[in-house]
């Protein structure tokens, strides 16, 4: 046997090992095998599908992880079955009407009751078993084309347990609360605006371009219809989500057949008074006619199917006393207010904190320590304060501190901005939140560096600043509960990798206001090394294509400090990379711009960025009249048009890989 069959015959059985362990984790919540293990089986199936790209299958679980970014990813999909809205019940009268309306035409009737998933609405199309196309709801007649980012939530098969012609079944996105609270957390502790509620994480996470992005989300699916099937006969809902349920979708957590409306309303009562205890977010609950044949009878109005309601619970407000305001301090400065209320329970959960945005909000809301406010969940999700119902006795107006809670440094507030900011870059408060984005995957990468360790060193007092990550003790690590010898191990072996990072990584691991990734690294190809960049002036800075005013402001003033040359002095000493590696094999490309658009299957975005790069050229995002060549892979779309029009020179992949030859 030759190494390709026997590589593919590997192939095949780690599919299939790989398949079964997702769907016991993800969909059964079982697992029979460690993380490790998992992990050693998902690698040695990528270096396989790596070394003979044609044993990638559709069906791949390396599809998973995502990564790559594609703005052709929203093609429109026209849906054949279109994906109706429901018609909304706010109250039991319009219950008993519409099961009027039912019997009036079916007088035997019976209806399936399941959770109405607050989420976002999709289409799943599978041919012979192996998924085709996953799209959005859209209006209910376009959607738009998320196959690679439906592919990433873990729970959606890539390949059924029965191999039918074809089926399209219909089900709901969302983000489970526990991966909400830690997006948010994150989003915190970066003074990032943080999601709303899930629904909304869950839409902005499923539409990103970048794939990566949203495998890294944590998004779930629970699959509530067929809308489509070839060689199944099904003929009722509760058959149609017994038998998906036996394809291997995930689907609604439970849905119960009942003869009478009295029923229906008992059952709507009780999802209502466990719905705070779910690990999910529902905005109520469906009603729909079971047997496939009454629903043929009663048919449907332009805009609702008529055998179907969407029962909706009132979100619950509280009122209660706003006993203090607790000011945290953020990772840039930013002073960010609390409310400490006396505990309520809410949506079935006691809630004791609220947020409260920034000073503005307390101002425009006129809130006072003190106060009656009535509070609600929003989204059931996050405790925010709706208004003051009550004024306390002898309350005065809140004002925001004048100096830094944690360091007492002075505070400002910057002409345009909403946030109160300390002005100490060494403001202890930040300490930790600074060196969670130092540690962090697009910044130095130092991976076993996570939150709760990098928190449990500063508590031990093992690091003060970033530079202590490069001289710690691991000695007294490996004796730290929860590590060992070889856990020590594995850090320091990341700590040193990390010294050899591109100057770009450094510069976004700084934590400098504006400077992102990107611009962190147009900073470093542009100086090639720390000192130029610190003794660069305004105007150099501003040359560089992309950077404004603020942004140029915002470098200088970082590297003006002289807490920022000592940490960069340390930081040097201890052999940390302080050089733009940017590789230029020639100049071939020189003064070229390049735009990619669509799927490239012999090279990722990444990396043919990176060759065009190391031949001295740059890639833009968008095409113009000063674009040179446009690298158009498969389903190229916009992009590729608005090249034809401005006459740009278009290339395919072979082209490109003989320019680059």
């Amino acid at each position: 046997m030759t190494d390709y069959e026997q590589k593919k015959a590997r192939a095949e059985t780690l599919r299939k090992e790989l398949n079964h362990h997702i769907y016991r984790y993800y969909v059964e919540n079982e697992s029979d095998i460690e993380d490790y293990e998992y992990d050693m089986l998902m690698r040695e199936l990528n270096g396989i599908e790596q070394e003979y790209p044609q044993l990638l299958t559709a069906d791949s679980p390396t599809h998973r992880v995502g990564g790559f970014a594609d703005e052709n990813l929203f093609k429109s999909v026209t849906h054949i079955v279109k994906m109706e809205s429901l018609q909304d019940a706010f109250n039991i009268s319009e219950v008993y009407d519409f099961d009027k309306r039912v019997r009036e035409v079916c007088p035997d009737a019976t209806y399936v009751v399941e959770p109405k998933i607050d989420g976002l609405s999709v289409s799943l199309e599978y041919s012979d078993g192996i998924i085709s196309r996953g799209s959005t709801r859209g209006d209910g007649t376009v959607g738009e084309d998320v196959t690679a980012n439906l592919k990433t939530v873990r729970s959606i098969p890539l390949s059924l347990n029965e191999k039918i012609p074809f089926i399209e079944v219909r089900g709901e996105v969302y983000m489970p609360r526990q991966s909400f609270f830690e997006i948010v957390k994150k989003q915190e502790l970066n003074d990032e605006k943080p999601f709303k509620n899930p629904r909304n994480a869950a839409a902005g996470s499923l539409r990103q371009k970048d794939s990566k992005i949203a495998a890294q989300r944590g998004l779930d699916i629970f699959v509530f219809n067929i809308q489509q099937l070839d060689g199944k006969e099904i003929t009722n809902h509760k058959q149609s989500l017994d038998y998906i349920k036996s394809l291997g979708f995930k689907t609604v957590p439970f849905y119960n057949e009942f003869s009478s409306i009295d029923e229906v309303i008992q059952e709507l009562d009780r999802i209502g008074k466990i719905r705070g205890t779910l690990e999910f977010d529902i905005d109520g609950a469906v009603i729909k006619v079971n047997s496939f044949r009454h629903r043929e009878m009663l048919g449907s109005t332009a805009k609702f199917p008529k055998w179907a309601l969407a029962w909706k619970y009132p979100p619950e407000e509280k009122e209660t006393k706003l006993v203090d305001i607790e000011i945290s301090v953020g990772r840039t400065g930013i002073l960010a207010p609390t409310a400490v209320l006396e505990p309520v329970l809410l949506a079935g959960s006691t809630v004791s904190r609220a947020t409260l945005h920034n000073e503005d909000f307390i101002k425009e809301k006129g809130i006072c320590i003190g106060d009656s406010v009535i509070v609600r969940k929003a989204g059931d999700i996050i405790p925010e304060i709706l208004c003051v119902s009550k004024h306390g006795e002898n309350t005065e107006e809140y004002e925001m501190p004048k100096f830094c809670p944690s360091c007492g440094a002075p505070v400002s507030r910057d002409s345009g901005e909403a946030a109160v900011r300390c002005s100490n870059p060494d403001c202890p408060a930040q300490l930790l939140r600074n060196l969670i984005h130092f540690c962090s995957r697009d910044a130095m990468d130092i991976e076993g560096l996570g939150d709760a360790v990098l928190e449990l060193f500063v508590k031990e007092n093992l690091i003060k600043t970033a530079a202590d990550i490069y001289r710690l003790d691991y000695e007294k690590i490996s004796k730290f509960e929860g590590f060992g010898k070889k856990s020590a191990d594995n850090l320091k072996n990341a700590v040193e990798k990390s010294k050899s990072n591109d100057l770009g990584k450094l510069i976004f691991a700084l934590g400098i206001r504006h400077i992102g990734q990107k611009a962190a690294k147009l900073l470093a190809d542009n100086f090639n090394n720390i000192d130029s960049l610190i003794n660069a002036d305004r105007e150099s800075i501003l040359s560089i294509d992309g950077f404004g005013e603020i942004m140029a402001d915002a470098v200088i003033d970082f590297f003006s400090l002289e807490q920022t040359k000592e940490l960069i002095e340390d930081l040097k000493g201890l052999g940390v990379n302080m050089n733009s590696e940017k590789k230029v094999i020639d100049n071939r490309f020189e003064g070229k711009t390049f735009v990619l658009t669509g799927t490239l299957t012999n090279f990722t975005r990444t990396q043919a960025s990176e060759i065009i790069e190391n031949y001295g050229g740059k890639t833009s995002s968008s095409v113009s009249k000063k674009t040179d060549y446009v690298l158009a892979g498969e389903a190229a779309g916009s992009k590729l048009d608005k090249a034809r029009q401005l006459g740009v020179n278009i290339i395919s992949e072979s082209e490109f890989s003989a320019m680059i030859e």
